[in-house]
């Protein structure tokens, strides 16, 4: 499953109820999601603890419009738009959290 975030975890719990609720596969960050990949932030740590369970990818169009992309942890793959769309064609569901 293609889990999608795209809320900032300083905003909403999101990013929270995926890691909770989901059984694995890869978690995408997108639009203010990306915040939560970033060095030294509150979804760091999160995603760090994560990583073993899921792969894990940002849209990097996000992260540069948002003036973050230098700053991404370890373990983040970003993809571009065609990587966006590759990863939803290879997993069989895709959920939103909201």
């Amino acid at each position: 499953m293609l889990n999608i975030v795209n809320k900032s975890p300083l905003d909403r719990g999101s990013l929270d109820s995926c890691l909770q609720a989901a059984d694995g596969g890869a978690i995408l960050l997108i639009e203010d999601g990306v915040y939560a990949a970033t060095k030294g932030s509150a979804g760091e740590a999160k995603l760090k603890a994560a990583g073993s369970k899921f792969k894990l990818y940002a849209l990097g169009a996000d992260a540069e419009a948002r003036g973050i992309a230098d700053r991404m942890m370890d373990g983040i793959t970003l993809v571009d738009y065609e990587g966006f769309v590759d990863l939803v064609a290879e997993h069989n569901t895709c959920q939103s959290w909201l």
